[in-house]
């Protein structure tokens, strides 16, 4: 009786040890860059492992599910394995698992599901369920021609941001390219630009018929510094030959000024005349007076 109570001590000692021992595995995403993922683009997502520095779990495996709007590119390992214990000895008792994933340029915006499958040698597979977060910060733009002006050789170029997101620093640069030649400066500071707003730019510079490259630089929403590249066809013929950009003569004030220069014109020579014409007749008056005045 003695012996099966002190089996019954040692047995309830040395459970909470067994139980210890026992493999228990724990995932977690830590990270996410960027935040939020883009359509269109990679993001970058680590895992921890928990659980790894316990050698009960024998060979531990790791791997991605890969369903929309997730992908990884092709030739990539997808299937980690690791030898549980063996990370005891640097002191870690966790693995990083590191994905770069291609995000669908069709990604709907919000929390989008990923799973994760995992098993150890004494487990079966288990399976959890992430969130990563996608959110379209690019923006988008329409760039055209506004004006042209020929006698001081200004290029205006008008900017409309027809995406959903607001931007920021942006500037417009023209490379050196065939058929534009640009005099000072080939780039220019905006700033900021709202949804759906436009701005100009000027640029001196003598542009051929056909078509120019635009690099449009800006900083999204999460304060990164995107580029893209937009062209533009200048065709000449819209803008000679107007009255809007004619830098002629008024020719109704030349008139204006030549009538009243005309009027003052023939009114001083109206009163120089009749001037004149009052001494003539003056002295052919005194005259007339000189033989009757000369006999006293």
């Amino acid at each position: 009786m003695k012996k099966e109570g002190l089996i019954i001590i040692l047995s309830l000692i040395l459970m909470p040890l067994v139980v210890a021992s026992s493999c228990d595995l724990d995932v977690s995403i830590i990270n996410q860059d960027p935040y939020p993922a883009i359509p269109g683009d990679y993001v970058k997502v680590v895992f921890q492992i928990d659980g790894v520095e316990n050698p009960e779990c024998g060979i531990v495996t790791f791997e991605l599910k890969e369903n929309y709007p997730f992908s990884l590119d092709p030739g990539v390992t997808n299937r980690i394995t690791i030898n549980a214990g063996t990370y005891s000895r640097s002191y870690s008792s966790f693995y990083l698992a590191t994905y770069n994933l291609r995000v669908n340029g069709d990604a709907l915006e919000g929390n989008n599901p990923i799973e994760v499958v995992y098993s150890s040698t004494n487990s079966g597979e288990l399976l959890n369920e992430f969130d990563i977060y996608i959110e379209d910060t690019r923006a988008d733009f329409e760039v055209h021609i506004e004006d042209y002006d020929y006698s001081t050789k200004i290029l205006t170029f008008e900017i409309l941001n027809t995406a959903e997101v607001d931007i920021e620093a942006l500037t417009i640069e023209i490379p050196k390219q065939e058929n534009i030649i640009i005099k000072g400066a080939n780039k220019k500071v905006i700033g900021d630009l709202d949804s759906n707003e436009y701005t100009t730019a000027d640029f001196e510079a003598v542009p051929n018929d056909g078509e120019i490259e635009l690099k449009i630089i800006y900083t999204d929403s999460i304060n990164v510094r995107r580029e893209l590249t937009k062209k533009v066809i200048f065709d000449s013929s819209y803008f000679t030959g107007r009255n809007g950009n004619k830098r002629s003569v008024p020719w109704f004030w030349i008139i204006l000024v030549l009538g009243v220069a005309g009027w003052f014109f023939w009114k001083r020579h109206k009163k120089h005349k009749e001037g004149k014409k009052r001494l003539d007749h003056h002295i052919v008056h005194q005259e007339g007076r000189k033989p009757h005045q000369g006999k006293h």
